[in-house]
């Protein structure tokens, strides 16, 4: 099965300012994000990874590793995300306030629908790192018998992962208590580990402590470790 994923992106300088208390909040962010679309850009199955941003710097380094970085607004003449099959939301269901993240994702959701109408969606945070590819290709054996399906955060509370099969409609609900929003949408949560990079979304240092247990991704990793070398893109 092909799957186009799609990652939204902040940047700098207003990402993960619940990380205020570390010095290189800043750099973290970035690295989380360029792990978590390495690990995508490494697994089988996977035909492109669309990066939703913003941030011209953080774009430039995620088009270096092999992403494709989609503009947050749509060019002139263009419908805004969201007004297409992609971002319907399923029949019967109202559509979320709108914010910036799910703003994101229902355009990156767009250009993947028009640009790859036959492969199935995979939208993932980007503050993922401790994702592997081995995560993904679980979750996409599991998320092959479910038209929707998605992944909690290791809370159990959030969303990490969401997953449509092709010409299924998709509308995100990420935020405050978003695993019960996507469920009542009729996403499925998939059977995974708790401890399991793919659930492991960082916010807070906790969770940064939390998911370098697991083991932290190649940018992530050195910058926990107090090394800047090369991680803040020089």
């Amino acid at each position: 099965m092909s799957w186009i994923a799609v990652v939204p992106v902040k940047g700098n300088p207003g990402a993960k300012s619940r990380l205020g208390e570390l010095p290189e909040r800043a750099l973290l962010a970035d690295a989380f994000a360029l792990d978590t679309v390495a690990a995508a850009l490494a697994t089988r199955g996977i035909e492109r990874v669309l990066v939703v941003t913003g941030d011209e710097r953080i774009a430039a380094r995620l088009v270096a590793l092999g992403a494709e970085v989609v503009a947050e607004e749509p060019p002139a003449g263009e419908p805004p995300a969201g007004e297409s099959p992609a971002g319907e939301p399923p029949a019967g269901e109202p559509r979320m306030p709108a914010d910036p993240m799910n703003a994101a994702i229902r355009r990156g959701l767009t250009v993947a629908r028009t640009r790859f109408p036959l492969s199935n969606l995979l939208v993932l945070t980007g503050d993922l790192p401790a994702l592997t590819p081995a995560d993904l290709e679980r979750v996409f054996a599991l998320a092959a018998e479910h038209e929707r399906s998605m992944v909690p955060d290791a809370a159990g509370t959030g969303t990490t992962t969401l997953l449509a099969l092709a010409g299924v409609p998709v509308e995100p609900r990420f935020g405050p208590g978003s695993r019960a929003a996507h469920e009542a949408a009729g996403y499925v949560p998939l059977e995974i580990p708790p401890a399991t990079g793919i659930r492991s979304d960082v916010d807070t240092a906790f969770d940064l402590l939390v998911a370098g247990r697991l083991g932290l991704g190649q940018y992530t990793r050195p910058l926990v470790a107090g090394d800047r070398t090369g991680v803040d893109g020089r």
